[in-house]
């Protein structure tokens, strides 16, 4: 499992393994955690005090100090897969629910025709329907759009990145998620 680690005002950073979480620990980095211990690290026995050194991890982690947040002023990178779990596996056509291997990134307005491979031009279609639909318009092909596109925030992009994420960062990420967006089920 791993980390969900945050600035110390809370904005999401990354997901770290628990060696990179341990490693801030042990450096001091931490200014404060979320959630129950998932992980106990032990350590050597200190000759001074006679008691074995531990490291106790929590699944969220904020880090002092300053921490670039370029990532939270950019556009999530597009993904098939964090696409195909923003839109819930949903043909935007047909609105039958599939494998992702059976899922496709259909462009809107297609690239052959100016279209970009952007958030807000591409949406998840099953392969019978990005072939029918082809090189035109949904409005060309008569196939309207179920649900519309849209960018993820930085929290949805969290989620969409596909980790296993426990109930303590759910919920956190969870907490700054849009009412409207598709990942609240």
């Amino acid at each position: 499992m791993d980390v969900l680690q945050l600035d110390v005002s809370g904005r999401p950073q990354a997901w770290i393994s628990p060696k990179d979480a341990a490693i801030l620990y042990a450096s001091d980095c931490v200014a404060w955690t979320l959630g129950d211990p998932f992980l106990v690290l032990r350590g050597g026995i200190q000759r001074v005090s006679g008691l074995q050194s531990r490291i106790e991890l929590h699944p969220i982690v904020a880090v002092r100090g300053a921490i670039p947040s370029r990532a939270w002023r950019q556009v999530p990178a597009l993904s098939n897969g964090k696409l195909f779990v923003r839109d819930r596996h949903l043909c935007a056509y047909c609105g039958h629910q599939f494998h992702p291997e059976d899922l496709t990134r259909e462009h809107i307005v297609p690239t052959s025709r100016g279209g970009y491979d952007s958030w807000m031009n591409c949406i998840t279609a099953c392969r019978s329907c990005n072939g029918r639909k082809g090189s035109r318009t949904p409005e060309e092909a008569h196939m309207p759009l179920l649900y519309l596109p849209y960018v993820p925030s930085l929290h949805e992009d969290m989620i969409l990145r596909g980790r296993r994420i426990v109930a303590d960062q759910m919920e956190f990420l969870l907490a700054s998620v849009p009412r409207n967006s598709r990942l609240h089920g």
